[in-house]
């Protein structure tokens, strides 16, 4: 067995020739916390035996896998963008809930910090209520309304009810993943150009720009119970990120099943990842590898009591 965690896997190794090691199977979701995710199980899950394979797929397509059995797990769940779904896989014990990851997610609107210095009152939506303030972020896809850019469109987004519902002079254009939405951020950081664009924490991107969150309506449960009608208009929650599997898993394999549901680690470490990968060129599997060889006292928590 090849080690690559630490000495503590010759424990493990002997404790796994009694039997075979079920095959996992980990979803990584396009986003880079998504993927150090389920590279740092994969290298812990592989050193206990098992074969492990990280499958591509988004975000709104894992529930049927996840309930068949096809994925055995996803280990970073935004919550509040899949209410529906938590409503019908996991409260009827279609899909666990394994957890929370540790780390707490929020989605917001951002702007470059530069662009307050002329118009501080954009550090608000009430800013953009203002049709002018609006129009500096026009292109020539938009023409005289202010471009807004969304990333990836499976994303969990409402941007386009928001500004409806809010009644902003602003059109959403699609970037298409995080990449291209990262590439427009540095091309217009280079000229201080204007840049309003969907991203979110934990990510790197606040290491490398300074950005500012656009403040919106306060979130409340009640405005987000008018999401089916497009009635939106307020701000996205905080969200504590959790852990889905397949129920059968618990039996299939549970060794897997206690570490994935013991994983759980901080924004910091998170971010501390996403910044390897995204801003150093390392792969997420790299990146797992060093975080594992520098956190001992972290993961080997989360392993089962043999």
């Amino acid at each position: 067995m090849k080690t690559r965690v630490l000495g503590f896997v010759l424990l493990i190794g002997l404790f796994m020739t009694q039997a075979f090691a079920e095959d996992i199977t980990l979803c990584e979701n396009p986003w880079t916390g998504s993927a150090v995710n389920a590279n740092i199980a994969k290298l812990i899950l592989e050193d206990m035996g098992h074969d492990v394979e990280i499958i591509a797929i988004d975000e709104n397509s894992q529930w049927a896998a996840l309930a068949s059995g096809e994925l055995s797990a996803c280990l970073e769940l935004w919550p509040s963008g899949h209410l529906d779904s938590i409503a019908q896989y996991v409260d009827n014990g279609i899909v666990d809930n394994i957890g929370d990851l540790g780390v707490i997610g929020k989605i917001s609107w951002y702007i470059p910090t530069y662009m307050l210095t002329e118009n501080p009152e954009l550090a608000t939506y009430e800013g953009f209520l203002d049709p002018d303030n609006a129009a500096l972020f026009a292109t020539a896809q938009t023409g005289d309304k202010g471009q807004f850019i969304g990333g990836d469109p499976s994303f969990y987004q409402f941007d386009a009810d928001i500004i409806d519902n809010l009644g902003m002079n602003l059109e959403v254009v699609y970037a298409g993943s995080e990449a291209a939405e990262l590439a427009g951020l540095d091309a217009a950081y280079s000229r201080e150009d204007p840049y309003l664009f969907y991203f979110w924490t934990p990510h790197s991107v606040h290491a490398k720009y300074d950005l500012t969150p656009v403040a919106l309506p306060e979130y409340s449960d009640d405005c987000y119970a008018k999401a089916d009608d497009g009635g939106i208009d307020c701000d996205y929650p905080a969200d504590v990120l959790m852990k889905i599997a397949y129920p059968g898993l618990k039996d299939a394999a549970p060794d897997a099943y206690t570490v994935l549901s013991n994983f759980n680690y901080s924004n910091e470490d998170q971010i501390g990842l996403i910044a390897a990968v995204d801003e150093e060129g390392m792969s997420a599997e790299d990146a797992a590898q060093a975080w594992l060889d520098a956190n001992q006292d972290v993961w080997q928590a989360w392993l089962p009591a043999y």
